[in-house]
């Protein structure tokens, strides 16, 4: 296994070890941690809670009803990641989440999206399911949710979006019941049509104090824009020229006027600028292949890794932007075609990627 990750593109090695080698110094530390599941692995997230430091769930994608999401976490002391649980869920997840809690002050939650949005109790070898928020009331179909996004600083917010048009904004109780400690509940607070067409992502910007601004993609090619305060009306950021859909968005996590987007089998990524909406300040077009995920780093405004079906995560530097941005800083080049990637909030020198069955998680 090699043991570099990330590459210069010139050939070189990946940051964290230049002094390292320049200096002669001890020997390095393993670059590349992997984990093979039982099952093609779609959706991953990274726990962040700091007791649980290399902790991800997993969700498989299995074109049947019948899926699993799993808990693993790496031993550091042996080098390996080991399963801390595996639970029954239907359908392919089409995302997974951590309940954003730095502090751990919530129960232990886990939140995903298929058929409805489910927020599940991981215990230490288990999970349960504590409730299950269907805003369908009046059909014995749903209509499937491509994603959701859980606010980082209200916690108790989520947002679900779905192929029905709508975004739906759900208010999460953690109240306590007799026999029972902190019972999770959820309502809806709002429900507003976000597109023309299936809405594909949605994500909260840290804007405006970073609790009522968010975003959403869809299928008619635009970038709409969304104060909770205020949802009689939205901004358009952006619409794809040729109305491709546009299937994920990113919000920079240090400068909330920059977020991320992708359209259906396109090789690149475009960076827009809410204040210059309408037209892109740069484009990141180096991959081969379809682009499946984008990552913006959560400690650095101008770092952002996409990952492609060409097998490669590239990481760019934006600062020079509006000038074009021409080459990735580093590349990693995976096994196989890469369809998620995730860089860790609380440990921002690591990034995790999946491709087939496996998961890796990358030193930057």
């Amino acid at each position: 296994m090699a043991e570099d990750a990330f590459q210069f593109r010139s050939g070189g090695t990946s940051l964290n070890n230049m002094a390292t080698q320049a200096q002669g110094g001890p020997p390095k530390r393993k670059e590349i941690y992997k984990y093979e599941a039982p099952w093609c692995v779609y959706s991953m997230n990274w726990s962040i809670r700091p007791d649980k430091r290399f902790r991800l769930a997993l969700g498989s994608f299995v074109e049947e009803y019948n899926n699993k999401v799993q808990i693993v976490s790496l031993d550091e002391d042996t080098s390996e990641f080991t399963s801390k649980g595996t639970f029954d869920h239907p359908y392919p997840t089409t995302k997974i989440m951590w309940i954003p809690d730095t502090k751990g002050v919530f129960p232990d939650l886990l939140a995903t999206s298929g058929d409805y949005l489910r927020v599940w109790r991981v215990g230490d070898t288990d999970a349960r399911l504590e409730c299950l928020l269907n805003n369908n009331k009046n059909s014995d179909f749903c209509a499937p949710l491509t994603s959701f996004d859980w606010n980082e600083v209200d916690p108790n917010l989520l947002g679900t979006s779905s192929i029905d048009t709508t975004c739906t904004i759900w208010g999460l109780e953690t109240g306590q019941v007799m026999g029972r400690v902190n019972v999770v509940s959820g309502h809806v607070k709002t429900q507003l049509i976000a597109h023309d067409k299936e809405v594909y992502d949605i994500a909260f910007s840290r804007a405006g104090g970073g609790r009522d601004m968010f975003a959403s993609v869809g299928a008619d090619g635009s970038v709409r824009m969304f104060d909770l305060r205020h949802l009689e009306h939205s901004t358009i950021i952006y619409e794809d020229p040729q109305h491709h859909p546009l299937l994920r968005l990113g919000w920079n996590k240090q400068d909330p006027n920059y977020l991320a987007t992708m359209a259906m089998d396109a090789l690149e990524v475009i960076i827009l600028d809410v204040r210059v909406p309408c037209t892109p300040v740069a484009r990141l077009n180096n991959h081969r292949a379809c682009v499946n995920g984008i990552a913006w780093a959560p400690h650095s405004s101008c770092h952002i890794c996409t990952a492609a079906d060409d097998h490669q995560a590239l990481i760019w530097d934006i600062q020079q932007m509006p000038r074009a941005i021409e080459d990735p800083i580093l590349a990693y080049t995976a096994a196989g075609e890469i369809n998620q990637i995730q860089w860790s909030s609380t440990q921002p020198d690591w990034i995790a990627i999946c491709y087939n069955n496996c998961l890796e998680i990358l030193r930057v």
